[in-house]
């Protein structure tokens, strides 16, 4: 347990901050897993929205320094490989 009262304070801000990143990582994933379900049951048309909301959360949480940036771009390649089998598969 922290004594002084800066180390109360910085326990308390850790405690706040790790709670924003956890949503912010939730929020992520929720999104990729919404965009893997326009994907295999939507139409690409959908899929294609679904990207754009996935990629700019993917980017905001990179922004925030919840996950790497090269994390970020890898996830986001991934995302848009998908797409492009499923618009290929017509």
């Amino acid at each position: 347990m922290a004594h002084s009262l800066s180390a109360q304070k910085r326990v308390r801000q850790n405690e706040a901050a790790r709670a924003r990143n956890r949503w912010r990582l939730r929020s992520m994933r929720d999104a990729i897993k919404d965009f893997n379900e326009k994907i295999l049951h939507g139409s690409a048309a959908d899929a294609g929205a679904a990207l754009k909301a996935a990629t700019q959360i993917i980017d905001r949480t990179a922004s925030k320094g919840v996950i790497h940036k090269n994390q970020a771009s890898r996830r986001k390649s991934r995302l848009v490989a998908k797409l492009k089998t499923k618009q290929s598969s017509k």
